[in-house]
């Protein structure tokens, strides 16, 4: 089957190598320079943007600097694509402004994208915490956008690098709809190309381009940068979804305790995560730490209960009035990994090692479950944005329109995905967040 889909040669032949599919491209030819729409970044949000924009009669480009689209869509839930959760919340993400997510996910919701899954005939499955994954993998979610360019005459340049792009005022508000607003300087930066993009111009100019996570999948502060040319707030930016690193002893225990896991629950700034965590030889990982790192800062303090269904100091104090002669440790060993057990009584209780509980002094049994189910660090860092899933902050979404994406006074020009003020939480929101916004744009650009 026949897809006018416009590629790139190298990504042309990485589709048909990786996707295993019975797909043929064209190879583009770049002879029309303008369109109604050009969408920069052909991730999630960009792919979703010139999907919706097309299927509405719109010429659409996307502009990808890298060697294909949806890098961070194949690599996204161990190869299974997280691709959205059932349940959608405006709590479930952050933002300057709280507010700002609830037009875009009301619009199109989880319910719309998982219609367009199963339209595709792709399998899932739901897990913990209303999550859902791709049972196959993650080329299934790309794939099907892929098709979904095609059925919309999407065409999608690869290896193009934004030089420049300047901004024409219209002088005749009777012009606006067949105006070309921007004019984008471009360069192609691939070894095999069928074309070379050199001028395009656009009556509309989304921008898509993600943000400074994993910047080996094409993270960069592309969109930041443009956003600032055109007079708009970035905020505070840092790391979201993103491991923590210790250091000093603390360091040294969790790289021994390396692959150990455990469900806990963790704090930080009055949020709290019910999860798993997992001890790494650089730190701590896991959905836990991953969720309340978007919440921390550095030098704050993290609060672990290790078990957090239980009263350790109350257990403790019980089986004291049993008269049992049982140790911390043997007892602990019930409720959590041994070598975690062992760790800790040599950091907390070794002068208790070979003492039973019934033999401890009730202060003591008190003090050691209240470590327990009180655990506070210091994470040194994190381990920045070369793992993180993605960017907490953005551009700031004060000027911009949360029933379109489109920047105020600004005619034409949007802001989609990551690249914006508005981080959600692990488990499929971030990709909700990129179709909502992405559909929203889309239907008006």
């Amino acid at each position: 089957m026949l897809f006018k889909v416009k590629l790139s040669y190298e990504l042309y032949f990485s589709v048909l190598t990786d996707l295993k599919r019975d797909i043929v491209f064209m190879i583009p030819d770049s002879t029309k320079k303008k369109y109604d729409v050009v969408v920069l970044g052909a991730g999630a949000a960009g792919l979703m943007t010139a999907i919706t924009a097309g299927y509405r009669g719109r010429s659409v480009l996307i502009l990808e600097r890298s060697n294909m689209p949806g890098k961070k869509i194949l690599m996204s839930g161990g190869g299974r694509c997280n691709f959205t959760n059932e349940y959608v919340h405006p709590e479930n993400f952050l933002s300057a402004n709280p507010h700002f997510c609830k037009g875009a996910l009301s619009r199109y919701t989880a319910d719309d994208f998982i219609q367009l899954v199963e339209r595709h005939n792709i399998r899932y499955e739901m897990r913990k915490n209303n999550q859902l994954f791709c049972l196959d993998s993650s080329s299934d979610i790309l794939e099907m956008l892929l098709k979904e360019c095609a059925y919309a005459n999407v065409t999608i340049e690869t290896h193009s690098d934004v030089d420049k792009i300047s901004y024409t005022q219209q002088d005749s508000p009777d012009d606006e709809s067949e105006s070309y607003k921007y004019l984008l300087t471009t360069k192609n930066n691939g070894k095999r190309s069928g074309s070379q993009i050199d001028y395009v111009s656009c009556k509309s100019l989304v921008i898509a381009t993600g943000g400074l996570s994993i910047p080996t999948l094409g993270g960069s502060g592309f969109g930041y940068d443009l956003a600032s040319d055109f007079s708009l707030t970035v905020t505070d930016l840092q790391a979201g979804l993103v491991p923590f690193t210790l250091s000093g002893e603390l360091g040294q225990m969790v790289k021994r305790l390396s692959g150990v896991s455990t469900n806990v629950e963790i704090s930080c700034n009055n949020n709290t995560f019910k999860e798993n965590i997992l001890f790494t030889h650089r730190g701590l990982s896991g959905p836990a730490i991953l969720q309340i790192s978007s919440y921390w800062a550095a030098g704050q303090t993290i609060r672990i209960n290790l078990l957090p269904d239980q009263n350790v100091a109350t257990q403790f104090l019980e089986q004291k009035s049993r008269q049992s002669q049982i140790l911390l440790k043997t007892f602990l060993s019930r409720f959590l990994p041994r070598s975690l057990v062992e760790e800790l009584e040599n950091t907390w209780w070794s002068n208790f090692s070979r003492m039973p509980i019934s033999k401890i002094a009730d202060e003591s049994l008190v003090n050691i479950g209240n470590n327990i189910n009180n655990w506070n660090l210091i994470p040194a860092g994190t381990e920045g944005y070369r793992t993180a899933e993605v960017t907490r902050g953005g551009v700031s979404t004060e000027k911009i329109s949360s029933k379109t994406m489109e920047v105020k006074n600004q005619p034409g020009l949007y802001f989609v995905g990551e690249v914006l003020d508005v981080t959600g939480h692990l488990g499929g929101f971030n990709f909700q967040w990129a179709w909502s916004s992405g559909y929203a744009a889309g239907i008006c650009a």
